[in-house]
């Protein structure tokens, strides 16, 4: 894949959000905090750049909201072009790299650099554990501490909690929703994904 490092959206602030806009909202705009299709475009010198409204909620929000971009005082245009960067690097990029290609200081490329890698982490438990000539192994604990280490009146139980351990692998635990060993390995042998730790 060829990429244009000339393209505007690499330099330019308006484009980089409207390429972010594009890849976000291909159908049109959504509330960010409420998924209401009811917004408009606030236009004008007082707003911000691709400021939107929601009607339903009565919200502002930006193409960054529940983003990484998110609260962050570094131009789009500069976020486009370091996960490029990142991303097409044949032995990854370091902050100081970035630090310098970008023209930031090196706090924010090391930001960036984080929040970038955070986003391309393949998210836990994105698959069921097992497979062929895979081995899972199985465990329960109970959580709480000893009693007499514990403040106040009330002690709470113990919970106990079931794992799941794939040999060379992932690992996926949750809270058993009872205490007994042989109702807990029943209860997670039947689901397909238990939400990873």
């Amino acid at each position: 894949m060829n990429v244009n490092l000339t393209d505007p959206i690499f330099h330019d602030e308006s484009k980089a959000r409207e390429h972010l806009e594009n890849l976000r909202w291909p159908d049109g705009p959504w509330c960010a905090h409420c998924g209401s299709i009811n917004v408009k475009r606030l236009e004008g010198k007082s707003y911000t750049p691709g400021a939107l409204y929601c009607r339903d909620c009565r919200k502002k929000f930006t193409v960054a909201v529940g983003t990484l971009f998110e609260r962050s005082h570094i131009p789009l245009h500069k976020w486009v072009l370091a996960f490029h960067l990142m991303t097409a690097s044949k032995k990854g990029m370091s902050a100081h790299q970035l630090h310098r290609m970008l023209n930031i200081t090196y706090k924010s490329a090391w930001f960036m650099a984080h929040r970038i890698r955070e986003a391309m982490r393949e998210p836990a438990g994105s698959g069921p554990l097992g497979g062929e000539n895979k081995v899972v192994e199985a465990d329960e604990t109970f959580v709480g501490g000893k009693s007499k280490n514990r403040k106040g009146d009330r002690i709470p139980p113990k919970e106990a909690v079931m794992a799941l351990v794939e040999r060379d692998g992932a690992c996926a635990a949750s809270m058993s929703p009872t205490s007994r060993p042989r109702a807990c390995v029943r209860c997670c042998s039947t689901r397909s994904r238990m939400p990873a730790i």
